[in-house]
């Protein structure tokens, strides 16, 4: 996980140095969809449909109190903190929000390994988070960005359905294909092979993303800097209601960080994908967007640090 913060973080810094020494403009900006649809090719790829039944049978109340939290608390959270932390920030305000309403669906699951969590039960959880969050993203977006936000709902609804459907699309043949030919055991190694891609992926599109704006954050310095507040607050908080929540629930240490991890980490790929198609000409959506990883994965790795140390031994 220490690479993919130096892999965010690196591409951040040559990105922005690129953008204001080169102004490359377009040029850049070009690369960024194609390598956040490759990426969510890898994730897609990875998520296991069939998993639901078995991992969740045994704990279907901590599997309810996840939906809770990330499709129930999490939207409200993304209202609260956008209307009082951004209030004066409407495209720093849309990128809080599309952070916050798509949980992850991919690295959480090597935090809940290393914390020593139920790893089957967050796989589990994957599937429903993101077929919940595709679904929901548009009208979230829409109605928690404020009416001062300008989302063009349609072009939303639409690029949702484009930047997710074709990744869909192309893992979905890709497994048919592996199940009708028998080859599903080779399809699985090569999905393996490529997980180490996907941080390299991101990196690609956030230099892309800071070299094509790098004027804008450099104009807007302070404005960036003003999303750091509520994403810390938030991943604060939802520490502590997961926490709470297993507490209630009576969970063990695994069903514990199963819940915690799927609470906290976000969907930052898929959440900038759609923010690339939709919003290219406004920036500080996209910009806000990088600020996510950029802080969840260094939490996360604390998170998952701290929950290591009070597993029973």
């Amino acid at each position: 996980m220490r690479t993919q913060v130096a892999i965010v973080l690196g591409a951040v810094v040559v990105g922005l140095a690129v953008g204001v020494v080169f102004d490359p403009g377009d040029a850049a900006e070009r690369v960024v969809l194609p390598a956040l649809i490759a990426l969510l090719v890898i994730t897609f790829a990875g998520v296991r449909p069939t998993a639901w039944a078995t991992a969740v049978g045994p704990h279907r109340r901590i599997a309810v109190a996840s939906l809770v939290l990330n499709f129930g608390w999490a939207p409200i959270a993304a209202l609260v903190l956008g209307a009082t932390l951004l209030a004066d920030q409407p495209d720093l305000r849309i990128g809080l929000v599309m952070l916050l309403v798509t949980p992850c669906t991919d690295w959480y699951l090597v935090f809940t390994r290393i914390a020593g969590g139920n790893v089957p039960l967050a796989a589990a959880l994957l599937p429903v988070n993101l077929v919940v969050q595709l679904a929901l993203l548009p009208v979230y977006v829409s109605v928690l960005s404020g009416a001062d936000a300008g989302v063009p709902l349609g072009d939303l609804v639409r690029d949702v359905l484009v930047v997710v459907g074709v990744p869909a699309v192309v893992v979905a043949v890709a497994r048919l294909l592996a199940d009708r030919s028998g080859r599903t055991a080779a399809l699985e190694l090569g999905v393996a092979r490529l997980q180490p891609v996907a941080p390299v992926l991101l990196g690609v599109a956030v230099v892309g993303i800071f070299a094509a704006h790098a004027t804008t954050v450099t104009d807007e310095a302070g404005a960036v800097v003003r999303v750091v507040i509520p994403v810390t607050v938030f991943f604060a908080v939802a520490f502590g209601l997961a926490a709470v929540a297993a507490r209630r629930l009576g969970a063990a240490h695994p069903e514990r960080v199963a819940l915690t991890m799927s609470t906290m980490a976000r969907n930052s790929p898929l959440a900038l994908a759609v923010a690339a198609a939709t919003f290219p000409d406004r920036p500080l959506v996209i910009v806000a967007l990088v600020i996510g990883p950029l802080l969840e994965l260094p939490v996360l790795a604390l998170t998952a640090a701290r929950l290591g140390r009070s597993a029973p031994s």
